[in-house]
C-alpha cells in the first residue's frame, strides 16, 4: 500500500479531472452535516408543534446517529455490490423522502421515522463519498477532494446555525428541512457527472458481522451518551432500569466492547478462510493506518467536546440564544473550514507525521490558552484568537489523517475506508460529548461542594436544603428558583449565585486543560504516521 501512495501522489502526468463531480460530493457532505446541525435548532419548534417533551423530540437526533453508526459498514458493502454511483442516487432519494417527512409531519412519530430514513441513507453516503472520490480523482486532486469533505462539515455547522437559527426564530423549524430537500435534489442532478463501476454482484454481505458491529456500535453509542443521565456507576433515578443497582450505561459500554472484539475475531477468521469480509481489515494492516484511526478518534472526540462545552455554557449558563452560540463558534468553524481546504497545499513539502505533530502542538497550546483567558465574554480578542488557533490545528488534522487512510488503500477498498471513517467519527463524537459532560459535572460538583463549606455567607442550614449531589450547569434564574424554596436570605442567594458563577467558569477552564492533556497525549499515535512526502520511497522500517 505504501508504494501506491508514492505512485498515485507523485504522478504529475495524469490529466486533471473536472471538479463538477466534486461539487456534488461536497454538497452531499453538506447535506448530511446540515441535517445533523439543524436538528438541535429544531427541537424547540417540534416540542411546541407536536406537544411532546424535549426528551421525546430529541429522539430524532438519537435515531439518526444510531442508524448511521450501526449501518455504515453494511452500507459500504452494499455500495461495492450494487455500484457506488447507482446506490448513491438511490439513497439521495431516501434522504429527500426523509426531508419531506420532516416538512409534512403532523406527529413526532413521523419526524422520528424521517430521521431514521436520513440516518440509513447517510450510512451509505458516508462510504460512497470516499469511494467516489477514489474513482474520480488521483494524486493532488484526490488529496484536495478529501480535504473538502472536512471543510464541508465545518461550513455546514456555520450555515446551519446561522440560516437554521434565523428561520427557526422568525419563520419556523419546517423550512429548515426545505433546504435539505433542495440540497438532495441538486446533488441527485450532479451525481450523473460521476464516474463509477457497476459493482460486483458476486460480493456477499456477511450478516453475522453486520449484526455484531451494528449491535456493538449501538450499545457503545447509547452507553456513552447516557453516562451522565443514567449514572457513571450507580443507577440514577432517571435510568430506565438498574442492573443489581448498577447504571445500564457502563454495562452497555462493556457489552459493546465485547461485541466489537467478537466482530474483529469473526472478520479475521473469515479473511483467513478466503471469504469476503464485511470490512477488509487490511486497510488497517500497518501501524501507520492504525495510528491514523487512533488520531482521527482523538481529533473528532476533541471537536465534539468543544462543540458540547461552549454551546452548553453560552446557552444554558449565560441564557443566550442559538444565534449567539453560532456567532461565538464562528471563528472556530470558519477556521476549520479554511484550514481543511488549504492544508493539502503543504502535503508536497511536509510529511504527514510533521504536519500532525505540529497541529497537535497547536491544539494543545490553544486549549491551554483558552483555559487561561476564557471568561463570560466570548467576543473578547484573546478568546477568539484561542478558538482560531484551535481551529487551525483541528482543520489540518481532520483532513490529514483521513487522507492518510484514503491514499494508503487501493481504490477497490475505498468504501471500506469510508465505513471505518464513519464508524470512528460516530463513536468518537459520542465518547467526546459524553465524557466531557461527565467530567464537567463531576468537577463542578466537587468544586461547589468544597466552596460552600468554606463560604462564610452560606450557613450549614441553608446548604442542607440544597441537593449538592445534583450539581449541574444551570442558569442564574434556575438557581434563584431553587434557592427561593429554601430559607436563604436575599444576601445569601446573591452569595450562592456569585459562588456558582465562579465555580462554573473554573470548571470550564479545567475542562479545557483536560482536553489539552488529551491533545498532548495524541502525539503518540501522530508520531507513527508516515515520515515521507508523496513521491519519496517509504522506509520499510515504518511498517
Amino acid at each position: 500500500m505504501s508504494e501506491t501512495i508514492a505512485t498515485d501522489e507523485g504522478d504529475a502526468s495524469q490529466p486533471r479531472a473536472s471538479w463538477t463531480p466534486m461539487i456534488g460530493l461536497f454538497l452531499a457532505q453538506v447535506l448530511m452535516s446540515f441535517n445533523v446541525a439543524a436538528l438541535p435548532i429544531s427541537l424547540g419548534g417540534m416540542v411546541e408543534d407536536f406537544g411532546v417533551p424535549p426528551t421525546v423530540a430529541s429522539s430524532t437526533i438519537v435515531v439518526y446517529g444510531l442508524a448511521v453508526a450501526a449501518l455504515v459498514m453494511t452500507g459500504a458493502k452494499l455500495g461495492q455490490r450494487i455500484g457506488w454511483a447507482l446506490i448513491f442516487r438511490c439513497v439521495l432519494g431516501v434522504f429527500a423522502a426523509s426531508s419531506l417527512a420532516m416538512i409534512l409531519s403532523r406527529t413526532v412519530t413521523w419526524a422520528i421515522i424521517g430521521q431514521l430514513l436520513a440516518g440509513a441513507a447517510a450510512a451509505i453516503i458516508v462510504p460512497a463519498l470516499v469511494a467516489l472520490i477514489a474513482e474520480n480523482y488521483r494524486g493532488p486532486q484526490q488529496a484536495t477532494a478529501v480535504g473538502s469533505l472536512g471543510s464541508a462539515r465545518a461550513f455546514s455547522g456555520v450555515s446551519a446555525f446561522l440560516i437554521g437559527g434565523t428561520l427557526g426564530t422568525f419563520v419556523g423549524w419546517r423550512p429548515i428541512f426545505v433546504i435539505t430537500l433542495a440540497l438532495a435534489i441538486v446533488v441527485f442532478a450532479l451525481s450523473f457527472s460521476l464516474r463509477s463501476d457497476r459493482g460486483d454482484r458476486s460480493i456477499r454481505i456477511d450478516l453475522v458481522a453486520s449484526v455484531l458491529i451494528g449491535a456493538a456500535v449501538v450499545m457503545l453509542t447509547l452507553g456513552f451518551n447516557n453516562l451522565n443521565a443514567w449514572g457513571l456507576v450507580v443507577a440514577e433515578d432517571t435510568a430506565p432500569l438498574s442492573i443489581l443497582g448498577l447504571s445500564p450505561a457502563p454495562v452497555l459500554v462493556v457489552l459493546g466492547l465485547v461485541l466489537g472484539q467478537l466482530f474483529f475475531l469473526w472478520t479475521r477468521r473469515r479473511m483467513q478462510q478466503g471469504r469476503v469480509p464485511l470490512v477488509d481489515l487490511s486497510v488497517l494492516g500497518s501501524g501507520r493506518e492504525r495510528s491514523a484511526v487512533y488520531a482521527m478518534f482523538i481529533i473528532v472526540a476533541m471537536e465534539a467536546a468543544v462543540n458540547f462545552t461552549v454551546p452548553i455554557y453560552i446557552q444554558v449558563v449565560q441564557g443566550r440564544t442559538a444565534l449567539d452560540t453560532a456567532l461565538a463558534m464562528m471563528p472556530f468553524n470558519l477556521t476549520v473550514f479554511v484550514t481543511a481546504t488549504l492544508i493539502v497545499r503543504f502535503y508536497q513539502r511536509f510529511a504527514p507525521r510533521t504536519i500532525a505533530l505540529f497541529s497537535f502542538v497547536l491544539t494543545t497550546l490553544a486549549l491551554i490558552w483558552l483555559a487561561a483567558v476564557v471568561n463570560n465574554n466570548w467576543e473578547s480578542l484573546p478568546t477568539v484568537l484561542g478558538l482560531i488557533v484551535f481551529g487551525i490545528g483541528q482543520g489540518a488534522l481532520v483532513t490529514l489523517v483521513f487522507n492518510v487512510l484514503v491514499t494508503a488503500a487501493p481504490k477497490h477498498l475505498a468504501g471500506d475506508v469510508g465505513s471505518i471513517r464513519g464508524t470512528t467519527q460516530n463513536l468518537a463524537s459520542a465518547v467526546g460529548t459524553a465524557m466531557m459532560g461527565a467530567v464537567l459535572v463531576l468537577v463542578l460538583g466537587v468544586g461547589i461542594g468544597r466552596a460552600v463549606t468554606e463560604h462564610p455567607q452560606l450557613p450549614d442550614e441553608v446548604v442542607a436544603q440544597v441537593d449538592l449531589d445534583q450539581a449541574n450547569f444551570i442558569s442564574n434564574d434556575d438557581l434563584d428558583e431553587v434557592l427561593s424554596r429554601t430559607t436563604a436570605t436575599p444576601e445569601q442567594v446573591d452569595a450562592a449565585v456569585a459562588l456558582n458563577e465562579e465555580q462554573r467558569l473554573r470548571t470550564l477552564k479545567i475542562g479545557f486543560l483536560i482536553l489539552a492533556g488529551i491533545s498532548a497525549a495524541a502525539a503518540l499515535p501522530a508520531s507513527r504516521l508516515p515520515r515521507y512526502t508523496p513521491g519519496e520511497i517509504p522506509d520499510p522500517s515504518e511498517e
